[in-house]
């Protein structure tokens, strides 16, 4: 048996990543002492039962699979904290490793996450570190070998809360954060997760994809403080009961419902929750939102209680804009309401879903609803980079991407949204919402 190591896991844009691994060591050590060719990183992905998890070999195509098993790089190493924090000197020494789409399939770098039936969970990625030149200094060390992980720091996914509603056909799991900062009553954020986030593991609806971003400081500081709660589903929020989630074309969404078993229990959960923490929540700004198969349900919920929420937000949302009556349509128009949508979405098309919607919401007078329809989707806050170098270019539905990091800005016209003349992005359009 080899010496402790720990992990951590930064959420980003792309998902959650192990970006660092920090070693245990039997001396202290200096920042001059440490170097990055000193160790060899190797890493298998394994499930709970044990076994590699596969993995697709190509991010796009997803028909071919190989084991996530990999040599991990390392760009960067430095005497630490036990949680990563470069020091001058220390007893652990943190290595850093390149992470990001590029590398999620050939590297195995997506920290603990596998696929089971179609939902998300956060596997253990099982790390053999190997020092393979020697460490000078005050206390020279060789050959040290470490291979037993001692604790997971996640701290974004670790800001969160766990439950499970009360209610007795349904009952929901649901991830929660309770502000830090402000005083009195302040607004109630529910994001409503993508399908591959849904399942048992509750820990991915708000961490497998950025959701985290709600109780980062910033955004936290723009709604003066935010409760966020995340429910969580077993199977998809669009499922009507019948366990089949539609087809593609024009008959396919002529047989797709458009209603969902889970309407009743998530409304029952919210007026649980609200009620649980009714003395730091304002019932006048509570909003919704929610991406793809969470986009169906943020529309599925505000159609089905119009006059609840103080704001929506759907991204690439899937509810057919032929699931949506004429009598929805007058009472949303007068809700505040962004669309956020790829424009060359291939897996949710918005002039089949939110474009339509949007264009007959605005022929019906609503005066505060929006639409950004984007072009493309790059990265402009983690540092991807494609092959070339260049920005890397997301999934063209990942439109979640710029609603989280609140880059959202252009209506559908072109123009920025303003409100008393000034430019104002999604979130600090959302936080001034109320009923």
């Amino acid at each position: 048996m080899g010496r402790i190591y720990y992990q951590v896991i930064d959420v980003t844009d792309f998902g959650p990543y192990v970006t660092k691994l920090v070693l245990g060591l039997p001396a202290e050590v200096r920042a001059e002492d440490v170097a990055p060719e000193q160790f060899n990183v190797y890493v298998e992905v394994l499930s709970w039962q044990g076994e590699v998890v596969p993995i697709p070999k190509d991010f796009l195509t997803q028909d071919e699979f190989i084991p996530s098993r990999a040599f991990r790089p390392v760009t960067r190493a430095y005497p630490s904290t036990r949680t990563g924090e470069p020091l001058d000197r220390g007893v652990y020494i943190t290595l850093e490793m390149p992470y990001g789409p590029i590398y999620s399939c050939s590297s195995t770098l997506v920290a603990d996450v596998e696929d089971l039936n179609g939902h998300e969970y956060y596997a253990f990625s099982n790390y053999r570190i190997t020092q393979i030149t020697p460490i000078g200094g005050e206390h020279p060390m060789q050959g040290l070998v470490f291979d037993t992980c001692a604790g997971v720091f996640n701290p974004k996914r670790d800001r969160f809360l766990e439950d499970i509603s009360s209610d007795p056909k349904i009952p929901m799991r649901y991830g929660y954060y309770l502000p830090r900062i402000g005083r009195g009553k302040r607004p109630l954020i529910i994001f409503l997760h993508g399908a591959g986030e849904g399942g048992t593991d509750t820990a991915i609806a708000y961490s497998g994809n950025k959701v985290t971003s709600f109780t980062d400081p910033d955004k936290q500081e723009i709604f003066g403080g935010a409760t966020v709660l995340v429910p969580q589903c077993e199977t998809m929020w669009l499922d009507d009961g019948s366990h089949t989630y539609g087809a593609e074309g024009v008959e396919g969404l002529a047989r797709f419902s458009g209603r969902s078993m889970y309407t009743e229990a998530l409304k029952s959960l919210i007026d649980e929750f609200i009620e649980k923490y009714r003395d730091i929540i304002d019932t006048n700004r509570i909003y919704v939102g929610g991406d793809s198969n969470g986009g169906f349900m943020t529309m599925r919920m505000i159609m089905s209680y119009p006059d609840f929420f103080a704001a929506a937000f759907p991204i690439c949302e899937a509810m057919p804009d032929i699931r949506v009556s004429g009598e929805d349509i007058e009472h949303l128009k007068r809700l505040p309401i962004w669309f956020t949508h790829g424009k060359h979405d291939p897996v949710v098309a918005p002039e089949d879903f939110a474009l339509p919607t949007y264009q007959r919401l605005i022929r019906a007078g609503a005066q505060n609803v929006h639409l950004t329809l984007l072009e493309e989707i790059r990265d402009i806050h983690e540092g991807f980079k494609n092959e070339a170098g260049e920005p890397y270019r997301y999934f063209d539905h990942f439109a979640w991407i710029p609603v989280l990091n609140n880059d959202c800005v252009l209506d559908y016209d072109g123009t920025p949204v303003t409100v008393n003349g000034a430019v104002t992005p999604i979130m600090n359009w959302l936080a001034l919402q109320s009923r």
